[in-house]
């Protein structure tokens, strides 16, 4: 798996950069986070729970393909909602091998694990937005939060060393 590129995906709330940060570590690699990406106009938009445009992705994507780039051949695990079938196309064209794991739970847990979050600039009023947008990769590992982040963690393992 060590030479391995992987997309931890889902709403906000799923879990994405706990498991992608864990998943880093444990493989001795790059730890990306998307949200680090986000221009301070798209995260302010964010925080009065205006949803994104395509328009407003486009050069959010644009720099997390440009890092990739920087990276390559360094593996990595991204951190990334990614959530319609084009945003992760686009980040294939800068990693054509990177493997797809999906976190997904139900609207209810992701809401608690949302209003239990502090400083966090993505507003519990866009989940149902996030969750209308959602595009399930038919390649992806989908895994259930309802699993603990070990528990997770030894399922990607398992999955990705066969």
């Amino acid at each position: 798996m060590n030479n391995m590129s992987f997309l931890i995906m889902g709403v906000s709330g799923s879990g994405k950069s706990t498991i992608a940060a864990m998943l880093a570590e444990s493989l001795g690699t790059t730890f990306l986070e998307a949200d680090d990406f986000h221009s301070e106009s798209n995260r302010e938009k964010m925080a009065r729970g205006i949803p994104l445009t395509e328009e407003d992705r486009a050069p959010w994507l644009a720099s997390l393909t440009e890092k990739i780039k920087q990276l390559s051949p360094t593996r990595f695990v991204l951190a990334c909602s990614a959530l319609k079938e084009v945003h992760r196309q686009i980040l294939r064209r800068s990693c054509p091998e990177l493997r797809i794991v999906l976190l997904q739970g139900s609207r209810k847990l992701i809401e608690n694990r949302l209003t239990q979050r502090d400083n966090h600039f993505m507003p519990v009023s866009l989940l149902d937005s996030q969750l209308a947008t959602l595009e399930i990769p038919a390649d992806a590992l989908t895994l259930d939060i309802t699993l603990t982040p070990s528990e997770i963690l030894t399922k990607i393992n398992d999955h990705f060393s066969r």
